[in-house]
């Protein structure tokens, strides 16, 4: 409805986008930092942030970098299944045929970590995407996957990526032994106040424009209502455009964010 209006190229503030044209914001830059240490050290790492905060998108930033002779990342969304769940589903995303048997589908997921080691060169790494909501059997069974204890080094790579809550239950006694293994933890911020307006200026230069579409106050409006939550500012910029639009105004003034705050909140 607005494109045509503003001149852009594309919806600046669709949820769909390239690592690369990711906003280099300070947790952007941090998460960077913390997850190629991560991959040396080839350990557990942990990946916390609120719901739309866009951490999933900066560790995919980072993971689809990697260059795919060396690196084999292996990428699920996990929710509450059980054991058996989880390793049919690694085993599936590993092009691995699916064992009838907890023990076999334990032994064949090693087996093929040693064989990527050993044999191909190539470091693997698992990705356990939403794991706030793993059930505690299943933790402790990842924690499992990356015993090597005969070896010199881990030979796999882990990342748990989910909610603030996470954190919270690795906190937990119970959660001890796999809480000791974690070589790598982050809680991924939301964007600051004064990265606001860069944020918003670098999406529209994405679309085609490099025009100060929001005006100082829209900017402001936009943060105290999104808290900075990069899903929330996106979807209200989005519906602030189009507010701004149907009025034919030439940039979205605050009336325009109030007007389409029932829209997302």
């Amino acid at each position: 409805m607005y494109r045509k209006h503003f001149g852009f190229t594309r919806h600046p503030f669709h949820k769909e986008i390239a690592p690369e044209e990711l906003f280099p914001s300070t947790a952007n830059q941090e998460i960077d930092a913390r997850l190629n240490h991560l991959l040396e050290l080839r350990g557990i790492g942990l990946i916390t942030g609120e719901s739309g905060s866009g951490k999933t998108c900066a560790c995919r930033k980072v993971l689809t970098a990697l260059h795919t002779g060396l690196w084999r990342v292996v990428y699920i969304a996990f929710s509450t299944g059980n054991v058996m769940d989880l390793y049919k589903t690694i085993a599936w995303e590993m092009g691995l045929p699916t064992e009838r048997s907890r023990a076999a589908l334990y032994r064949q997921i090693r087996t093929e970590v040693n064989r990527l080691c050993a044999e191909a060169r190539c470091r693997p790494v698992l990705v356990i995407d939403e794991a706030h909501n793993l059930r505690s059997d299943v933790l402790e069974d990842l924690r499992l996957l990356t015993n090597y204890q005969m070896d010199s080094e881990n030979r796999l790579c882990m990342l748990l990526v989910g909610q603030a809550e996470l954190r919270r239950r690795l906190g937990m006694a119970v959660y001890e032994a796999l809480a000791q293994r974690i070589v790598v933890r982050y809680h991924y911020a939301a964007l600051g106040r004064d990265e606001m307006p860069p944020y918003i200026a670098h999406r529209l230069s994405l679309a085609g424009t490099q025009l100060p579409l929001f005006e100082p106050a829209a900017l402001e409006a936009v943060f105290q209502a999104t808290q900075g939550l990069a899903r929330k500012v996106n979807n209200l910029c989005h519906h602030a455009l189009i507010a701004a639009a149907l009025g034919h105004a030439k940039a979205v003034t605050i009336d325009h964010v109030h007007a389409a705050l029932p829209e997302v909140m």
